[in-house]
Order: C-alpha cells, then structure tokens, then sequence
C-alpha cells in the first residue's frame, strides 16, 4: 500500500518541541539532549494508552522487530546505536504496513519510502533528529486512514490531558473533545419565504449535533444543506418518471437573446415575521438518530459542531420543494443567518420562543455531495455573511447541464426520466405526515403541473427556469473560499459541473482548490492511501478556527488521482491548460496531421429487438458501441490512432470540430473519446476494505474504509463524452434551422477530464446519435453523414 499526504506540514524544531511537549512526550523527565535511543525508547513507551502499566510494554516489544534479525526488546536491552533503518523498521510497525509479510522486507528504509512514508535523513544518534522524526511519524498516515496520532487518540491518548479546546497539532484541530455527552438539538428557523402561500413565513427545521463543550466555548459549524435529510419517497418518485423512448422532434427556429430569457427575481411581499413571546437558552427538543455524514462526526470530535436542515417542503418544515430554485437557496441562507448570528429561530413551532447559537462562534461551512453540494454552491452564491468555506463535492453548478445539454434532454447517468418535477417529488417529504400533506396536495400538485411545464421536455432549450436554477452568472458573489471534489467518472453529475465553477472562480478572487478522482459519483473519505480527512482538516481549521497552518499555500490547486497506477495522487497547478493538440479525422484513422478529405455516414434506426435489448440493458449497448464488431456497427463512426509511443497526458475539454448533416431536418451527435487497450483499469467504485476500520474519535463512531482497486482486464474504457442537438449549434436557447441532408458546421465540448492513455494504447473517436444512457431514444430513421475535411480533435494536454 502507498499513502499520498498534501496537508502534512514541516515544522522548525522549535515548533516541534513545543507541539511534544504538550503531548506529553517531552516532559521535565525527559531532556531532548539524550542519547536519540534513549529518547525513542521513552517515546515509545508513552504511544500505547491501551496498556496501564509498563511492563505490559517490555513484554510488547518482545513482540515487535528492530530488524528482520532482532526484536525490539533485544535492541533496546544492546549496546547498538539507533539507526535510520531501525527507526522506520519500529514505524512501519507502528503504522501497520506489511503485517502479513514483514519478514520478508528487505530495506525498511526503501519500503518506508515506497509506502509514501516521509523519512527524515540524519543522524539517529542525536535527539534533534529523532524529534523531528516522530513528530513527522505522527503525522503520517497509517493504513487505516489515519495519522499515528489520531490512531492514538482513538485509542485514549488525548483523553485526560490537559489540552485546551480546540488543540492543534501540526495545524489541525485534534480529537480532544468528549464524545460520550454530544448535544443533540432541534430549532425552528424563520425564513424570509412564504413559499407555500398560506401568509406565514416558512419555518425550517433544524437539526444540531455539538459537543457539549460549546456551552462553554463556542464552536464553529458544519452545515450540511440536504432535502433527502427528513425522507424521499422513492415510490412516488419511480411513478413520475418521464418515458424517454420518444422520438426527437423539429423545434422551430428562433433568434433568442440571452437577455430574453434571463431571470430576474420579482420582489415578494412578505408576511410579517412572528411574533417573540419569549427567550429561551436550552432547546426543548432533541432527535436522536441522524442522516449522517461521516466526514461531519470525524469533525465533531475536532470541535466542529454539526447541523443538518431539509429545507423548504420537507417533514417538520415549512413551504414546497422547488428543486434548486431561488427560494431552495434562499431557505439554506436563511439557516447559515441564524448560525452567524443574524437571523432568528424558535426552539419549536408553535410557543414562539425564540433561542440564539450561542454554541456558534458564527463561523460556517457548508459540506456534502451532490445536491448537498448543489446547495452549498448555491449558498455560497448570494454571499452570505457567516460562510467562510464551502466543502462542495460532486455539485451541481448549472442545473440545465445536468437534466439537459446542447438543447437536449439528457437524463444524468443512471436515471433516464428524472427531471426537476421527479426530483421535487421525491424530495418533497411533508408528504409523510398525512394531515401535513392533506393541507398541502392541492397547492403542492398545482405548483408541480407548472414546473413540469416550465422545464420543457419538450424542446430541450435553455430558458428562464433554467436560468434560474443555474449559478454560474452569479459565482462572482462568492466572498468564502472554495474546496471543490468531484469524480472524473461521474456521469450523475458530470465533471462539466465542476470544471465551469472552477473556471468562473477566477472572477471571484477567492481561494479555490479542487480535488478529482478517479471514481463515479461517491464521497473519498475513508481512503487510506489519500489524507482526504487531513486534507479537509487543515482547510477548516484555518478558515473557521483561524489556525495560521498556511492551508491555502500548502494544498495545492489541484489534486488529482492518477488512473494509470494504484493508490497515486498528484498535485497540478491548473487543471485547463492553453496547451492544446490538433488531431484530424480521416475515414479509418486519427492522427496529428491532416488526412485526405473524405465523407462517412452512419444510422440511427436499429432492428426493434436490438433496440429493446439495449433499452432494457444500457451497459450492454455501452459495451457494444465500442466493440470493433457488434450489432453498432453501421450506428455508429469509429476511428482510432496508431498505436502511442508516449503517454498522453489530457487535462481539461477536448472539442470535436466538424461537418455534419442529416437525412431529416432534426438530428443529434454524441460523441466518445476512448482509450482502447488491453489493461486492467481501476474501477470506479472504491473495494469495501472494513465496514468499521476506520476510527473518528475516542469512543466515537467508526466509518468503512474502501480504495479504489483495479478491476478485470478491458479492451477499452470510455474517456470522456459530449452531445448535441443539431439544432442548437450556436447556443442552447437559440434554435437554428436545419434542413435535410444540408451540411452545417457544428463545434462540441465534450465533457472535461484529466486521464492518461499509456502508451501502446490506441486513442479512439466514436461519433454516434442516440445515447441509451442519457438521451432521448427515437429509434427514428435517421442517416448522418459526416465531411471530415478539416475535421479536427482538439485535445488539451499536460506537457
């Protein structure tokens, strides 16, 4: 196994005495001028809190090697120095590497390098270089995804010592908090919306877990925005999905200005805010079992307090579910208000007794993944005061990019039907309580019939609804600093969604980093082999805490994981680069200098039980689409390279440049790059290591570890994808005309990455029409014909 770690921090030995000493490892007993064994020795002696006395230890170092030929006992009872290789021989012991094999290690200086364990070179023999080791020995990661030194905290070493609250070490906040008497509480927040039209503000129920400490010392918040939080109704949501086997269908063409369909909020009067019969200090009721992220309780018992809210139209709250609409945002501001400070809440809904967080320290971030990072995006969009970060993974940025693309309708991977009304469905979990739901039906279906029309499955084009619901034009907002995580493979929320809110915080002047796996659409904490929860970590506690650990210089700006080799991440400076590579299209081959011009054509329509396979089975089609030979043949237009001599390093949006036409006067392209070659691929969801291996904290919950892992050979894998109405060459609101067989020039995005064909791998192209897994699919007796004169690839690459 290698560990990767980019929030582990050199310090001067200064640092370093005073951060052992507070530990305890460094006390009047023990001078840092001994003899560098000695000093290892009694260093050793206070890193195992399980055992209660010392002779419990002597009989464990029987137990452990100094090299393959001696024990640990039998060094320290020798006349032999301490030595560099004997050093990392105890820590990778100590950070349980090769346990099953540790015999056989040859050089534990080499393993210790090969693990991705930071060694220090020096002289062993003295006391300033043992220090310096084992205070960077305990802040490496071990292979349960944890430092040395939350390995033993989880195991007690933290608890009865006298730290103060927070405690930081080597600049993150450590687990120095009492996890045995956590708060759990639930408040009632007012909003400034009235979205269920009844005349009384909205309240949102809020649901807060904190150490018990922040009576006392206030804390800083992670706000977890989630409407799935209070129940989804799966059922009613798989009834409402929409067919997708239907046919494209013409669109009249139009000349439309953006400034035609942007949106603009109409002002709103408001009820008149509540009434305050009363003050109290203590909330009157609590929950006691919440939709947790993990991420959120590792925190926790770093002394970052954890709130989670539904929103609008969910179970205990207030108003209707509206599916990122400006009001969806403007009720998870409102709840950031209250936890700054600014805004009122009552600690149930009827007394009107109002209650402040005077646990909060009006610091907040907002976490979470997918619409939980959509929402966390979109707060941090109106620049709301109290947000100092947002930890925004695999969100939404445009919600038009991800029911719709290029003026078609594209259901997100895994979900054909879903559209924006669907997802209000499900969400909208007022539903569950019957006499709730029977005041609400009515007005609730009425609003949804409107949505449904608004979205427009019909035509596919961008327009005001989707303005609305896209964050984009407003990401120059932005006042807190952005940490953004996404997967490379996730076809839920494409990598399009995170790509132009990277590319448009540029115009924010924020600090932004971006961290991009090789997975689909998952959470990465719980890796061992990346130090995610360090990562994140070091971000809070200089954005909430105020910790000066340099976290905005450290990181880099882009993390990425390589998929070429396991268990290896890197960092980058940008991801988009401006250098770029031509390729050109010819009519059996891809290449980097121009080809004879030449016309090729492919269909759409497939015999009916082909079509109904691939219905019923997406993953068969995807996998036949590639095949050199398969029912796709004639549906399709597949060209490769000749075989690479060198690695191709892409980063960023390849861009297909071409002529095309179609048999009729409507038509779609999708396009694939594809990396064709024999070779065993990482998978893209991470293997289940041990459903409670990874520890949070002293007495505390445990989280699964899992790692990405290669997977059975494939001849090849999809890179990246595009698509695109014909009829919307231009833009997604303009509809441009289209006659039959008349060739028109379209240029197409595809969706961006970062991914390295190897050489000896070949570099495909496939341009079809129907996608089974995303659009529309007519099954519609359509001809494309493609002129490849002056078709170009274009590619940007990493030097």
């Amino acid at each position: 196994m290698r560990i990767n770690q980019f929030a582990q921090k050199n310090e001067t030995l200064d640092t370093v005495k005073k951060e052992l000493s507070e530990l305890g490892f460094l006390t009047n007993e023990t001078s840092d001028t001994i003899d560098g064994k000695k000093l290892f020795r009694e260093f050793l002696e206070k890193s195992f809190p399980q055992f209660q006395n010392k002779s419990s230890i002597e009989d464990y170092f029987t137990r452990m090697l100094a090299s393959t030929e001696e024990t640990l006992a039998d060094f320290f009872a020798g006349d032999a120095n301490l030595s560099e290789e004997v050093f990392y021989c105890v820590a990778l012991q100590l950070l349980e590497f090769y346990e099953d094999n540790f015999l056989t290690v040859k050089d534990f200086l080499k393993a210790a390098k090969d693990s991705g364990v930071s060694v220090i070179d020096g002289d062993f023999t003295k006391s300033e270089t043992v220090l310096t080791a084992w205070y960077q020995l305990l802040t490496t990661h071990n292979t349960k995804g944890l430092t040395f030194l939350d390995e033993l905290a989880s195991r007690g070493f933290l608890a009865g010592k006298n730290l103060p609250q927070p405690y930081f070490f080597n600049g993150k906040s450590q687990a120095v908090f009492d996890m045995t008497g956590v708060i759990r509480e639930v408040v009632y927040v007012e909003s400034s919306l009235d979205s269920d039209e009844d005349g009384v503000r909205d309240l949102l129920k809020v649901e807060i877990i904190r150490p018990k400490e922040s009576d006392i010392s206030p804390v800083p918040v992670l706000f977890t925005a989630s409407p799935y939080d209070q129940g989804i109704n799966h059922l009613t949501g798989d009834t409402k999905m929409h067919e997708v086997n239907v046919p494209l269908t013409r669109k009249t063409p139009q000349k439309v200005s953006y400034e035609e369909i942007a949106f603009g909020k109409v002002p709103v009067e408001l009820p008149a805010e509540r009434e305050v019969l009363g003050t109290a200090e203590k909330a009157t009721e609590t929950f006691f079992e919440e939709k947790v992220y993990s991420l959120n309780d590792y925190l926790l018992a770093r002394g970052f307090a954890s709130v989670y809210a539904a929103g609008i139209g969910t179970k205990d709250s207030d108003g209707i579910q509206t599916c990122g609409s400006v009001e969806q945002t403007e009720s998870m501001k409102n709840i950031v208000e209250w936890l700054a400070g600014n805004r009122r809440a009552f600690t149930n809904r009827v007394d009107q007794i109002e209650i402040a967080a005077t646990w909060s320290n009006g610091k907040v971030a907002m976490t979470g993944r997918s619409y939980l990072g959509t929402l966390a995006t979109a707060v941090a969009t109106t620049g709301v005061q109290g947000l100092e970060t947002i930890i925004s993974e695999a969100a939404i940025s445009n919600w038009y990019q991800y029911y719709r693309d290029n003026g078609l309708v594209v259901a997100p991977g895994g979900f054909p039907g879903e559209d924006c009304d669907v997802l209000a469905e499900e969400t909208f979990s007022r539903s569950m309580q019957a006499g709730d739901y029977l005041k609400m039906k009515n007005f609730f279906d009425e609003k949804q019939l409107a949505m449904a029309r608004a979205q427009d499955r019909i035509t596919g084009n961008y327009n005001t609804f989707w303005d609305e619901r896209n964050y984009l034009p407003h990401v120059k907002n932005i006042k807190c600093d952005v940490l953004l995580v996404h997967g490379l493979n996730d076809w839920n929320v494409k990598p399009r969604q995170v790509y132009q809110l990277w590319n448009a915080l540029e115009k924010a002047h924020v600090a932004k980093k971006i961290i991009l796996h090789q997975g689909q659409h998952i959470y990465i904490n719980g890796m061992p082999s990346f130090d995610f929860h360090d990562v994140v970590n070091l971000w809070l506690s200089e954005k909430l805490y105020d910790c000066q650990n340099q976290a905005t210089e450290i990181l880099p700006p882009v993390i990425f994981e390589d998929n070429l080799e396991v268990e290896k991440w890197q960092g980058l400076d940008n991801w988009e680069n401006e250098h770029k590579k031509n390729w050109y299209l010819g009519a059996d081959q891809l290449q980097t200098a121009p080809l004879a011009p030449a016309k090729v054509t492919f269909k759409d329509h497939l015999p009916a039980k082909v079509f109904e396979k691939y219905a019923k089975n997406n993953q068969l089609w995807a996998t036949e689409l590639l095949e050199a030979a398969s029912p796709m043949t004639e549906n399709r237009f597949l060209v490769q390279s000749a075989t690479l001599t060198e690695d191709l390093f892409l980063s960023g949006a390849p861009e297909l440049s071409l002529k095309v036409s179609s048999s009729e006067n409507i038509g779609l392209l999708s396009v694939q790059l594809v990396d064709y070659g024999e070779k065993k691929r990482l998978g893209v969801t991470p293997a289940m290591l041990s459903s409670k291996g990874l520890h949070l904290g002293y007495q505390w919950r445990s989280d699964a570890l899992r790692e990405f892992q290669l997977a059975e050979k494939t001849p090849f894998k999809m890179i990246t994808k595009g698509h695109l109405n014909l009829q919307n060459r231009h833009n997604a609101y303009q509809v441009d005309d289209l006659k039959a067989n008349e060739m028109v020039e379209i240029s197409l995005q595809l969706q961006p990455t970062i991914y390295k064909v190897p050489k000896g791998h070949k570099l495909g192209l496939v341009v079809y029409a129907t996608d089974f897994g995303m659009t529309v699919r007519g099954n519609q007796e359509i001809v494309y014909t493609l002129d490849l004169d002056q078709a170009q690839l274009k590619l940007p690459l990493q030097k």
